[in-house]
């Protein structure tokens, strides 16, 4: 497998992280990189990377992480705000392995002791991924999504 990193886009990757897609079927689980992007605009405690399989992006993530403001909020956590890898790439492990990263980032911010992660429950969802890597649901719904957490 190829080596897979989380890359900081910039003006000549951002195209390129655009142009990455789900399937169909998968559309009304994830926004499209471009609204993600615009939304991180406006947010301070967005974290976002592309995911480069070698040289290749394969797919996008975004982070709430509030270590990024100016204050702390009192009971810190990180959230997976959006993950993707493109349709052409799934189902190579490249989304595991994205995951894994995204989990050794979130340990090594201090005073965060969990990673919660929010999806549209239904057929096609991917709360059976996060699940198969230890997220459990919290019981919690917000705005229709299953919130799971991983504790750190």
């Amino acid at each position: 497998m190829n080596t897979i990193t989380l890359q900081e886009i910039t003006a000549a990757s951002v195209r390129d992280i655009v142009a990455l897609t789900v399937t169909p079927e998968q559309a009304r689980f994830v926004a499209p990189n471009a609204v993600s992007l615009a939304q991180a605009l406006f947010h301070p405690e967005a974290w976002y990377r592309a995911v480069v399989a070698d040289a290749t992006p394969v797919g996008f993530v975004m982070l709430e992480d509030p270590s990024q403001l100016a204050e702390l909020p009192p009971k810190p956590y990180l959230a997976l705000w959006r993950f993707m890898i493109d349709a052409r790439f799934q189902r190579q492990g490249y989304g595991r392995c994205a995951l894994e990263l995204i989990v050794d980032h979130a340990c090594r911010k201090p005073g965060i002791a969990e990673l919660l992660t929010s999806c549209v429950p239904g057929p096609g969802s991917p709360e059976a991924f996060y699940r198969r890597y230890g997220f459990a649901p919290t019981g919690e719904i917000d705005d229709g999504e299953t919130v799971l957490r991983l504790p750190l």
